[in-house]
């Protein structure tokens, strides 16, 4: 893997996973290395799902597979809140 390809992927978990974060309402008390984790991973996942449907590669923005992946940054960020918060009090 190219050092590109890192570093694209990391800009993309980063804007999933805010996007991801501004899905669910109140405040959320995770770290941010940890919602570009999720964003990271939901985008992996989102994409795969996407292929799976055949509307991964489709002319212009892909944008349900751009709703798939935020869909899933918004269920991993309200699941990871849940367990981070119960460990930390």
């Amino acid at each position: 893997m190219e050092i590109t390809g890192i570093i694209s992927g990391l800009i993309i978990g980063i804007v999933i996973g805010a996007l991801g974060r501004l899905v669910i309402p109140g405040r959320q008390r995770i770290p941010i290395w940890l919602t570009i984790v999720i964003g990271v991973v939901a985008a992996l996942i989102g994409t795969a799902i996407a292929a799976a449907l055949g509307v991964a590669d489709t002319g212009g923005i892909d944008w349900i597979e751009l709703g798939i992946q935020v869909a899933l940054a918004a269920l991993g960020v309200s699941l990871s809140v849940g367990m981070y918060g119960r460990r930390r009090e």
